[in-house]
């Protein structure tokens, strides 16, 4: 059997190859998840070290992170031609940059939440990206291009192609699920922190007393937001005899009993997620969720983010897995 040979020069010459489109399609599309495979790593490391928790990256359940893969394959396509690296260099750190910029910008526009924030670092837009992730990606360019795609093209023109036909297949299945199961999992989000907000309520002063100064360092990011939920906030009742403490579990319990598996997968897998329009609830969900992380009793695993473990009485067994 002969296997077809092609290296990222010759992509765009699919008839000298007597390659289908289809055939070039399924090399990027394993090609991206491997790339994505490896952002999910890379990822998962950095948060999990500033955590000082292990930390399941990811929007997704499986272990990837599509922006990298997106990013990754389309500088060694596109930018191949470039052969000067500090070209290279700034044509890959602009792209990444705008690639990360419009992913933001769509997934707060897709679920009313903020993934991700640079407001901390200098020479920010908007919080969305920041010039030292830039200076990364492009980096990141400068050695896929000239090291690692061709590495990468190197291994795998040696499978051969029936093998490449039904591990795409396979991918694409996975993949297709992965995202419906995600998707799935994360309808009604704002809704139930809406929710939440108003059982929240209800537990006065002192609920809010142990989680304002983790509400107080999530704001600085975002100023002072607006208040979504602000009437059930300030209408709280003050006829709770418990100390701040019960009323965080009691936190904590409301919350198993709203979100799903999924939902609660990302309160670990992004420590900085919020909301605009609801940023006291999201952070008291935060601490909810790292208390219970701390007790060891909680609603979320630290390494999977997965099934609630919780004792009490809302432990929320139905829900899917994230």
């Amino acid at each position: 059997m002969t296997v077809a040979v092609i290296t990222p020069e010759t992509l765009h010459a699919l008839g000298d190859l007597g390659m289908t489109p289809l055939t070039v399609l399924e090399y990027l599309f394993l090609w991206t998840l491997a790339y994505s495979f490896v952002g999910w790593v890379y990822e998962s490391i950095v948060v999990s070290i500033q955590e000082r928790r292990p930390v399941n990256r990811g929007f997704l359940n499986g272990p990837i992170c599509p922006i990298y893969g997106v990013g990754a394959v389309g500088a060694a396509v596109i930018l191949e031609p470039l052969r000067n690296p500090v070209l290279l260099f700034l044509v890959g750190a602009l792209c990444a940059t705008v690639l990360e910029y419009l992913t933001s910008w769509a997934m707060e526009k897709l679920f009313d939440a903020r993934w991700w924030d640079y407001s901390q670092y200098r020479f920010n837009i908007n919080g969305r990206v920041c010039l030292l992730g830039a200076v990364i990606f492009g980096t990141f360019s400068v050695v896929i291009v000239h090291w690692v795609q061709p590495l990468v093209w190197r291994l795998t023109v040696a499978v051969p192609l029936p093998a490449v036909h039904a591990a795409a297949a396979v991918c694409a299945v996975l993949l297709c699920t992965d995202i419906a199961v995600t998707l799935s999992g994360m309808s009604g989000f704002m809704a139930r922190v809406e929710r939440f907000g108003r059982m929240a309520g209800r537990y006065g002063d002192a609920a809010r007393a142990a989680v304002g100064g983790y509400a107080a360092r999530a704001g600085e990011s975002f100023g002072a937001g607006r208040e979504a939920v602000g009437s059930a906030m300030e209408g709280a009742f003050r006829t709770i005899s418990r100390g701040p403490q019960s009323s965080l579990e009691r936190l904590r319990d409301a919350a198993n009993q709203i979100f799903t598996r999924q939902q609660r997968r990302m309160f670990s897998a992004f420590p900085e997620f919020t909301s605009l329009d609801h940023r006291d609830v999201i952070a008291q969900l935060h601490e909810a969720f790292a208390g219970a992380r701390r007790d060891g009793d909680g609603a979320i695993d630290e390494e999977t983010g997965g099934e609630a473990r919780s004792d009490g009485p809302h432990r929320d067994a139905g829900e899917r897995r994230a």
